[in-house]
This record gives C-alpha cells, structure tokens and sequence, in this order.
C-alpha cells in the first residue's frame, strides 16, 4: 500500500519538526518545577531504548509500517481490533494538536475570529500535503529545517539578557517525585509520539535506516527541547511559566529589544510550522490505519472525507478552551502511555520470542 520511499535526512527533518513544534509556544514536563531541565534530560535518556523497540521492529520485518506488523504479531482479526483502537488514539491526537493550535493563533492574535475558521485552514492545508504523500513532506521538512533551527536559535539568543541563573534554584528541592511526573509528561509528549512515522514509514534507503532517522531525529530535536525548557525557566520562573498556556511564547513576549520589534512571532511561525508538521503526519497515519481495516488499496483516497470529520470531532469534543486543556494534562497522557509506550514493548517481545514463525508471515 505504503511503497513511497524516504530519505534518511528527510525522515530525520520532519521528527526534528514534529519534536520541536509545540515547544516553540509551551513546554512539558512543568510538574518538574524548576527542575524541569533535569527531567527532560532522563526522559530522553528513557526514550532513546523505547525509540530503539520503533527502529527495531521496522529492522525485523522489513517493507513493513507498525500497521502491518501489528498484524503479523496478532493475526488478523486480533490484528485489525489493534489497529482500530491505535487508530482511534491518533484520531484524539490530531483532534487535540489542531485544538491546540486553533487556541493559540484565536487566543494570542486572531481573537475575533471563530476557532472553527483557524481548525478548518490547517485541516485543508494539511490534507492538501498528505494527499502529494509522505515524499513531498519530507523533502518539504529538509528544505524547512534550516529555516527552524535558525529562527529557533535567534530566538534564545535574544532571551539571554533576560535569565536569571536564581529561577533553576535550589536543584531538587522538591524531591524526586515532581521530576518523576515530569519526565512522564515529556516522554509521553513529545517524545514518544515519534512512533507515529513508524506508521507511515515502510520503505527506507537502507536497512538500518530506522535507527539513524529515529534516533538522531530525537536527540536533535531533544536537545532543542532541552535548551528551549531550560531557557524559559530561567526567563520566566516556574510559577509564571506554570501558570500559562503558552510558556515560550510568555518568555519571548519579554524580549526587548528596540530595533526588533514583535519577535514573539519567530515563536509563532515555529510554532504553526512544526504544528503542520504533526497535523499532516498523523493525518496520514490515521488514513493508512482505516485503509489497512477496510482493506483499501491507496489511503490518499479518504484523505478528504477523514479530514471533514477531524474538523468536526475537533470543534464540537471540548466546550472551552479550559476544558479542553484540562483534557490534555488530565486525561491524554496516560491514554497516550499505552498506545505508545505499553503497546509497542508488548509488540516488540512477541516479535522477538516468534520471530522465527513471524518471518513466514512477511510476504
């Protein structure tokens, strides 16, 4: 079904994307307090192995996406019910990350205009992207990556006048536990999300292809993240950073900077490209999952009817922005723990134990 092939820089710029995205507006892992460098730092650490079980999985059975191995490891039946709830997951995901970015841009710029306006251009500029295919993304990612790393760059450098070294003061002063829950928190997002591209990846340059676009894709992106977290606690402090929807975007609103002026939109553009980013990746991994239930040749060919209905689940699922928020930190996280982390390891063991049997299955 999936026979397009991607390069290993182009898998790599679009992970790197996808990672950074959201971080260039909020960042995750504030349970942490002002520890919360610390526990991006063990949450890579722990994400580096079960990013490793995503490689692996794509090195065992070859030409195929985690659809098609979730299928070989299960069978069939058991296979697609899989496949329909892990579906299901990335539905709430996309519903979730294109609320995300319908608030921000109705909140911090077009607060007259209705979300539903916001919701429906990334939708159809996205579905636009995902029916030219995976190809076209990534070498769009390539070309992209540059621009973000730059603009991300210039945007900490213009905060450096603003830290204060006492804001990461005392180191562990609240225990172990507020960094345990904020290592949770930022291995479930971003990190982990990288499993989706194993959805939509199938066909590589080369055979350890999957370990150098996974891997380096989340240390890059992870040292991003690093810097940017770290960065708007020593800006803001925790109490101002925890208190906002949108933490990086506060810190570069402090900015000044008297020949630049409304640099908080370098935070903005990051913002809108890494959020594109997400929302056409999943949208393509939600179109290749209902194709492999319903046995369709070609995903591009519900790209449009999916699309309506993502516009749809997103506007009408949460009344306001505040319960929509309190849906992502409440309830999202632990959903997202099982589809992508539990899931995967139970995956890679049956793999491994059967792998010999399972071999029989590739075709």
């Amino acid at each position: 079904m999936n026979k397009e092939v991607l390069s290993d820089w182009d898998g790599i710029s679009l992970i790197v994307l996808f990672i950074i995205g959201s971080g260039s507006v909020t960042i995750s892992g504030l349970e942490a307090k002002q520890d919360v460098w610390l526990a991006v730092i063990i949450s890579i650490v722990i994400a580096l192995p079960l990013i490793s079980i995503y490689a692996r999985l794509q090195y065992i059975f070859p030409s195929k996406d985690l659809f098609d191995i979730i299928e070989i490891c299960f069978g069939e039946f058991i296979g697609k019910v899989i496949i329909i709830f892990f579906t299901l997951h990335l539905i709430a995901i996309e519903a979730t990350i294109l609320r995300h970015h319908g608030e921000f841009i109705t909140i911090v710029g077009l607060n007259k205009t209705p979300i539903i306006i916001i919701i429906i251009c990334f939708s159809i500029l996205s579905a636009y992207v995902a029916k030219n295919g995976i190809v076209i993304l990534g070498r769009w990612g390539k070309f992209f990556i540059l621009i973000v790393i730059f603009l991300t760059f210039i945007m900490l450098c213009l905060l450096i006048p603003n830290m204060n070294i006492n804001n990461v003061y005392p180191v562990l002063s609240n225990g172990i536990n507020p960094i345990l829950q904020g290592t949770f928190k930022i291995l479930v997002f971003p990190f982990s999300q990288i499993i989706v591209f194993s959805t939509i990846f199938s066909n590589f340059k080369r055979k350890k292809s999957p370990y150098k676009m996974y891997l380096l894709g989340l240390l890059l992106g992870g040292v991003i993240i690093f810097v940017t977290s770290l960065s708007v606690i020593l800006v803001t402090g925790v109490n101002e950073a925890s208190s906002s929807y949108f933490s990086t975007y506060t810190a570069v609103l402090r900015t000044d900077i008297r020949v630049l002026e409304r640099i908080e939109v370098l935070s903005s553009v990051l913002f809108a490209l890494g959020g594109f980013v997400k929302i056409s990746v999943h949208l393509i991994a939600i179109c290749i999952g209902i194709s492999k239930v319903l046995d369709y040749t070609d995903y591009r060919l519900i790209i449009l009817p999916i699309t309506l209905i993502l516009i749809n689940i997103t506007y009408l699922t949460w009344d306001s922005t505040m319960d929509f928020f309190e849906f992502d930190r409440t309830v999202m996280p632990y959903i997202s723990f099982i589809n992508r982390v539990i899931l995967p390891i139970i995956i890679f063991i049956i793999a491994e134990i059967n792998r010999g049997k399972l071999s029989g299955k590739i075709k």
